[in-house]
């Protein structure tokens, strides 16, 4: 019940995470019709769905992982980020949603980017949609570390100081990770 216990929402979630609510008037226990439509603007309407809305987000952040990414691995890897550093993805650019970079709080430099690219700007004679991680460390470390497998000179950066990671579970997190660390090692502000 909310708004002075004279509403009730009913929200139910299904199996496929779907979820569907109803707001009851409870002086006659009948459907809140103003709200499901848009043009109802007045200032009742408008407290009840705040508070509604207030109810679903609530919902949301206590039972849903949220979801940046397609692939698991970069979700996985942004949620890591965002407990260790405090910094979700920032999507600047309306002609490429699925990019996100990360930068720190303090300083506001760039230290991870996740976005998705045709693999084939990555490796050679090979098609479809991949999302990728853009890594910034030191010239040493990126010459060393693109001679693994998995790792490739950064897309569309500075190929002297940033490297490329396919997130497709081939690079384990806690590797991936550990280079984030590094690279957000290079974005704190010196004393």
């Amino acid at each position: 019940m909310f708004k002075d216990d004279l509403f009730k929402a009913v929200i139910v979630i299904n199996s496929d995470k779907q979820i569907t609510g109803t707001v009851y008037d409870l002086e006659g226990n009948d459907e809140f019709l103003p709200l499901r439509l848009e043009n109802q603007q007045g200032s009742f309407v408008g407290e009840v769905r705040e508070e509604y809305v207030k109810i679903l987000e609530d919902i949301r952040e206590k039972c849903f992982t949220r979801k940046y990414y397609i692939s698991p691995q970069a979700n996985r890897i942004t949620n890591l980020v965002i407990k260790k550093y405090g910094n979700e993805p920032e999507f600047l650019w309306k002609t490429t949603p699925g990019t996100g970079v990360f930068r720190n709080s303090d300083s506001k430099k760039w230290y991870l980017a996740i976005l998705d690219v045709d693999r084939s700007k990555i490796q050679e004679n090979k098609k479809g949609t991949v999302e990728i991680a853009l890594i910034k460390l030191s010239p040493d470390n990126v010459v060393k570390i693109i001679k693994e497998e998995h790792f490739y000179p950064g897309w569309h950066m500075n190929k002297k100081y940033w490297i490329s990671v396919i997130l497709d579970e081939t690079v384990n997190d806690d590797k991936i990770m550990k280079l984030i660390e590094e690279s957000y090692g290079f974005t704190i502000k010196k004393k």
